[in-house]
Order: C-alpha cells, then sequence, then structure tokens
C-alpha cells in the first residue's frame, strides 16, 4: 500500500517541476506536511498510510494544529494559517492524482488573522521622497518624471498599476482624473494643482512624443515605465533618505488614505478616492489615525 511519505515526495515533486514553486515556498511547503506527516506518525501509533489520510477526521487535523501551537515553537497564527493551506494543497493532489479525497476536512477552519495595518510614509516624508527623485536623477527629464509618478501616486492615492497604465490621453490633466482600477471599475479623483504641475513639467521635459495611446510614464529607452521600476526607484529613494523599507510605491497611497482622514477626512468619501469595495478595507486607515482621533476627541469633547 502506498504510504503517505511516497505520496509526499511525488506532491513535492509536482510542485518543483510542474508549478515551478519558488526554492523558499517549495521548502515551507513540504515542512508543513513533514511536520504533519510525522505528528499523524505519533497520533496514529504507527506509519501513515494513503488509507490513513482518506480516513482523517476533523479532530485530528486540528489536534496537529493545536499542536503546533504549543511549546517553545508554537506557530504564530499566520504560520498555523501556511500550515493548514500547505495540507490543504496536499490533499487537492492526492483526491486529483490518486482518487484520495477527504471532504471533512474542510470543516477545519483555520484561524482568523487580523488584517494588518497600513504602514504610510509621513507627510514630511513624502515631501522629501519628491524633492529627493527630482534631485537625484542623472537626467533632467527623468528627475521630472519619478518627482511627478510620486506626486501622483501620494496626490491621488494611486495604486502603482493605476498610475503606470495612464497614456496620454489623460492629458493635460484637469482637475478630475478618470482611473481604471481593479476589476475595471473606474472612479473620479480630484487631482491637486501641485500633481498637475509635475506631470506636465514632465510632459515638457520628456524627449519621447506622449501620443494619445502612448504610455504616459516612459523609460529611459522610451518604452513604458514597468512596476519593478518605480519599485526600484523608491528603494533608491528611501536608502538616501534613511526611510524603512516600508517606504513603497504602495506606501504613498496608504499615506494618502491618512492623512485625509487625519485632517478631517470623511471615511465614505476616502473609501470612494481608493476605489475600495469594501468599507471594511479603508477603516484598516483609521486604526492608523485612532491615537490622533482620540487624542482630538480629548479636546473638543466638554466632558473629557
Amino acid at each position: 500500500m502506498t504510504t503517505a511519505a511516497a505520496l509526499l515526495s511525488q506532491w513535492i515533486a509536482h510542485l518543483r517541476d510542474e508549478r515551478r514553486f519558488a526554492a523558499n515556498t517549495l521548502e515551507a511547503y513540504a515542512r508543513d506536511v513533514a511536520a504533519f506527516l510525522g505528528f499523524l506518525a505519533q497520533h496514529l501509533g504507527g506509519e501513515v498510510s494513503a488509507a490513513d489520510l482518506a480516513s482523517l477526521e476533523p479532530r485530528d487535523l486540528r489536534a496537529y494544529l493545536a499542536h503546533r501551537r504549543q511549546g517553545p515553537d508554537a506557530l504564530s497564527d499566520r504560520s498555523v494559517s501556511r500550515a493548514l493551506a500547505a495540507i490543504r494543497s496536499f490533499y487537492r493532489y492526492i483526491e486529483r492524482r490518486h482518487g484520495l479525497a477527504n471532504a471533512r476536512l474542510a470543516l477545519v477552519r483555520g484561524p482568523k488573522l487580523k488584517r494588518p495595518l497600513p504602514r504610510p510614509v509621513s507627510e514630511a516624508a513624502a515631501q522629501a521622497l519628491i524633492a529627493e527623485a527630482d534631485a537625484d536623477a542623472s537626467e533632467a527629464w527623468i528627475g521630472a518624471r519619478d518627482a511627478a509618478l510620486i506626486t501622483l501616486l501620494y496626490a491621488a492615492g494611486l495604486r502603482i498599476s493605476e498610475a503606470l497604465s495612464l497614456t496620454g490621453a489623460a492629458r493635460p490633466l484637469s482637475e478630475a482624473l478618470r482611473v481604471t482600477g481593479k476589476g475595471g471599475k473606474q472612479r473620479i479623483v480630484p487631482l491637486l494643482p501641485a500633481a498637475r504641475e509635475a506631470v506636465e513639467r514632465y510632459a515638457a521635459l520628456c524627449p519621447y512624443a506622449l501620443t494619445h495611446d502612448a504610455p504616459l510614464f516612459r523609460a529611459t529607452r522610451g518604452g513604458a515605465l514597468s512596476p519593478r521600476m518605480a519599485q526600484a526607484l523608491m528603494q533608491r529613494l528611501r536608502v538616501h533618505l534613511g526611510l524603512p523599507s516600508s517606504a513603497t510605491p504602495h506606501a504613498l497611497r496608504h499615506a494618502f488614505a491618512t492623512h485625509l482622514l487625519a485632517n478631517g477626512g470623511d471615511l465614505r468619501a476616502i473609501q470612494e478616492l481608493l476605489g475600495h469595495e469594501s468599507l471594511s478595507t479603508t477603516q484598516g486607515y483609521a486604526s492608523v489615525e485612532a491615537k490622533k482621533i482620540l487624542q482630538s476627541y480629548r479636546r473638543a469633547h466638554p466632558r473629557a
């Protein structure tokens, strides 16, 4: 009879050779499922067979997850969730390749993970990034391009993909910009004069024709500026400025929302500006500003 260890080896080979998993991900998945099978060998009192995997009860899987939360090497909620995801991936494989189904294990739920709080840059850091981008470039038009891109991300709360998908048709920028976000959903975001001026300054210096259908933000050789290039730009700037690794292009979008909220912006309006489907996603910014809001309450409430 096929052993669980043999099935594990086949699954790892499948992830490596067919799914092309990255080495670190492959190692983590292999480690998680190997630990699970090792626990089952002790739990069931012998080598684990394919039949054992098919007949496993939800309580057995729950016992394993509880075991991983104990002792000096106890896993965090996030690591337990990853381990459960690896086990489920393993079970999908053995069902598809070997017909070993165990629908009962779907009843086991992992820990409910808290959404990580946004990590925005400060107002001073956003201004410093714009200034440094302009001053640090090898050519004036590249500095103007980088400053315009960062200004647009911060002033309008765009995702980097949204900003880089703009074409020459967006020019000349008006007081509002139509943006196509996730799922093709469109929204209108207002533009500050500083953002419009930064883009027009870049356009005036750009050596490439920013025609109607061509990308607005160009790479050095004239092609479209890529997200990877924008990430590399931010990495270089944050090193120069001594900013943390969380200072990414997306941190400028976080800063847009957080700073609006800190200055009295309405949560529903910010939801619309960001293009969030759910208000709960936007409420993460309220958590970032909770301390400031509490301070404002204490200053303003007559009975505080």
